[in-house]
């Protein structure tokens, strides 16, 4: 669960809430491997997907503050790790997987337990510790050891806040030789994308910005559907750029898009692709 710095109740966040929801809306069977207390009602937030928790005593809470220079994260409590022994036998037959820590929680073995699979790894939940103060702190990219990820990982997904600014360039020349696709998203900036070696830059769809939480992991989940779907990476980062303009409208899930929103939208601005 994520909470905004004046709401006064929380709100369910985090990167498989978002890009489980746009599944499901895009018409795909979905499933949630998460960790969470009993009491929190997961399933009345992801209409139509199937949850399965492991277990855990509490539910990780986050605190997003958006200031002038960015956003300040705390988390409040932390749920438990979610291992490789809670995932269900029939799951192993998915044919997309999206690996979305919120802060390392994730059992890397996961990665290895779907052959089948188009598997994505949203690098934002490894890239973050956590300080004495409950604040969220940056973990150098060069300290996260991606190798158990990125050998069965074929998509490697990264915004530009969780990088330092100063060696941008070369972290990201170090993750594209070991993945068949690595996406760059750069929020209002649009995002760049690079497909065994061949780097495209596609702009931001216009869209009235009410709240940027979820965008990168709804650009995640819609490019690896569409990817499945038509093989062709750059049509799949013009559906997943256009999907994660709906998400900024509104706060939280509420303007997750269906795929006709997303299609209406592709048709209304044609010039949007990446080149």
């Amino acid at each position: 669960p994520g909470q905004g710095d004046d709401a006064p109740a929380w709100r369910l966040g985090g990167t498989v809430s978002y890009a489980a929801l746009l599944a499901s809306r895009l018409g795909l069977s979905t499933a949630v491997l998460t960790a969470a207390a009993g009491d929190l009602p997961i399933e009345d937030a992801l209409p139509g997907v199937e949850i399965v928790r492991a277990p855990s005593a509490h539910s990780t809470q986050i605190r997003n503050v958006y200031g002038p220079s960015g956003r300040v994260q705390h988390i409040l409590q932390r749920a438990a790790p979610i291992r490789a022994d809670s995932l269900p036998d029939a799951w192993r037959r998915a044919e997309i997987v999206l690996l979305g820590p919120v802060t390392r929680e994730v059992d890397e073995a996961l990665a290895d337990c779907f052959p089948q699979a188009l598997i994505g790894v949203s690098a934002q939940g490894w890239l973050r510790d956590i300080g004495p103060d409950n604040r969220v702190r940056p973990v150098p990219p060069e300290r996260w050891q991606a190798d158990r990820l990125l050998q069965p990982g074929r998509v490697l997904f990264v915004s530009d806040e969780d990088l330092p600014k100063a060696n941008v360039e070369a972290v990201l020349d170090g993750w594209r030789g070991r993945v068949e696709a690595l996406a760059f998203t750069r929020a209002e900036r649009g995002a760049e994308v690079c497909h065994r070696g061949v780097w495209r830059r596609i702009g931001a769809f216009p869209a009235a910005a009410v709240d940027p939480t979820g965008a990168g992991d709804v650009f995640a989940a819609a490019f690896l559907i569409r990817y499945r779907e038509s093989g062709d990476p750059w049509e799949a980062t013009r559906f997943a750029a256009c999907a994660a303009s709906f998400i900024v409208e509104s706060e939280g899930l509420a303007n997750t898009p269906d795929r006709r929103m997303v299609e209406e939208r592709l048709r209304a601005y044609p010039e949007i692709v990446a080149r």
